[in-house]
């Protein structure tokens, strides 16, 4: 399939004139003929030239072309072609600023079109594909759920709302990691009421992670290492009330135990047991 084929409008319209027009119009640089200056071409010469640079692994020359036509042939049907075209070309070369400005354009200009979902969805990757290691700045991160969010809110019935909810998950499992990390961090070095604060940020905000269950068990920890034993007992409750067959629920059952306590919901006012009683009890109130 040409990769023009993924969007539902143009393969419709476009198949057989590109199939059938292509190899006439390699570019010079290609080993085809020498061109006229490219304003005295076509929309749609220009558009194949795009089209067989891309075919080469040309993605910055490809939408460079495809922004040709929108430059010169601003209102005719081939521009509104080549913008999406331009942003898929520049995601392809990893220039991701450039796909996400001429996403943006074609959802500026064409927000209601039946390609719209897929120029919506460029955008979220542009971010996605920039998600770095848990060490580094996450602000691609958090970009990336909110466009993966807008997918799957504006376009529930598209081809791409599966694949958006799967990256929005990966997302913010991301973001539970970072928040585990330094969590980590804080415990390893005695700061408990540190760890603490991010290890509830996890159990709080990203509780549908899979860090959830590492998180409780390192409360149990932390609120142990300060003495506090009703905390670490209601922080376990929950831990083996969710996930009972955990290793970090074994690991929290053998800290308690050797301090002759067990897991219980024991009521301090602490945030712990409002949380036990909205995720065991089901009481919100």
């Amino acid at each position: 399939m040409r990769r023009w084929g993924r969007f539902p409008a143009l393969a419709a319209t476009l198949g057989m004139t590109l199939a059938l027009g292509a190899c006439s119009y390699l570019p010079a640089s290609l080993g085809g003929q020498p061109k006229a200056p490219i304003e005295t071409r076509s929309p749609q010469e220009i558009y194949l030239d795009g089209e067989a640079l891309l075919a080469t692994n040309q993605p910055r020359e490809a939408g460079e072309m495809f922004g040709e036509v929108e430059r010169l042939y601003p209102y005719s049907e081939w521009a509104k072609r080549a913008m999406l075209m331009s942003a898929f070309a520049y995601h392809e070369g990893s220039l991701f600023a450039e796909s996400r400005a001429a996403a943006e354009r074609y959802l500026d200009f064409y927000p209601a079109d039946v390609d719209a979902p897929y120029a919506q969805f460029l955008i979220a990757l542009s971010y996605y594909d920039q998600i770095v290691d848990i060490g580094r700045d996450q602000s691609n991160t958090f970009d990336a759920l909110q466009e993966m969010r807008d997918i799957i809110e504006r376009y529930p019935d598209s081809e791409y709302a599966a694949s958006a909810q799967l990256k929005f998950e990966l997302a913010l499992d991301h973001l539970a990691g970072k928040e585990m990390e330094i969590g980590r961090y804080y415990l390893n070095r005695g700061f408990y009421t540190a760890a603490i604060n991010r290890f509830r940020v996890v159990v709080e905000d990203y509780q549908t992670t899979t860090h959830t269950p590492e998180a409780l068990h390192r409360l149990v920890e932390s609120y142990l290492s300060l003495g506090l034993v009703d905390e670490a007992q209601t922080a376990a409750a929950i831990l083996g009330h969710n996930f009972r067959g955990s290793p970090w629920y074994a690991d929290s059952y053998v800290l308690l135990t050797g301090r002759g306590l067990r897991p219980a919901d024991v009521e301090s006012g602490s945030w712990l047991n409002q949380t036990y009683r909205q995720v065991v009890q089901g009481k919100w109130r």
